[in-house]
């Protein structure tokens, strides 16, 4: 009997945590693309031009996991909710220091039309990033539901495994969210 991917990577996570170094070489190329992917996922929202690349963030990104103690992964969806995450940190960090040198308003992104409204947008990421973090003191599972379905791109279901309720709830709590973050944002 054969174990799925899912179950592989779960293992090898649980090692990694356990200390196991040869686990940790092992685990990257099976996340590396789904890193990837949510690498582009973030920076295609960003202003043309961004000198940050995909490959960079996700390097940044993994080097911040592996410094990050005590880790704890419970599974493939919790480890690229938290790797979702750190790259929201890093690009915040950068937008953050670059309003900072020019004072230009900084960079933008795009939240697509499902996540306002059905309405097309341009959000300063700052501005999400504060917003999220007030949506996070009022309801931090919101904010957690936001992060993983508009971020990490992770499906209803998803999103239920990693925060261990059902997928009714997160439909109901994800437009909810959207809700608050549009009039927080407008």
């Amino acid at each position: 009997m054969t174990s799925s991917p899912y179950q592989v990577l779960t293992e090898l996570l649980a090692k990694w945590q356990a200390g196991d170094e040869s686990a940790q070489e092992r685990l990257v190329p099976l996340v590396y693309e789904e890193l990837r992917r949510i690498a582009h996922r973030y920076l295609r929202k960003e202003r043309q031009g961004h000198t940050l690349q995909t490959t960079a963030l996700v390097h940044e990104a993994y080097l911040r996991l592996t410094k990050q103690e005590p880790r704890h992964f419970e599974n493939r969806a919790h480890f690229l909710a938290v790797s979702a995450h750190l790259m929201r940190q890093i690009l915040v960090e950068y937008a953050r220091s670059r309003r900072a040198a020019k004072r230009d308003g900084g960079s933008r992104i795009t939240l697509e039309g499902a996540v306002l409204l059905g309405k097309r947008r341009g959000l300063d990421l700052i501005a999400l990033d504060d917003a999220l973090n007030g949506l996070a003191r009022l309801d931090r599972r919101q904010s957690q539901i936001v992060e993983l379905r508009f971020f990490a791109g992770l499906t209803i279901e998803d999103t239920s495994h990693v925060l261990g309720i059902s997928p009714a709830t997160v439909k109901r709590e994800w437009a909810t969210a959207r809700t608050w973050l549009y009039q927080e944002m407008s």
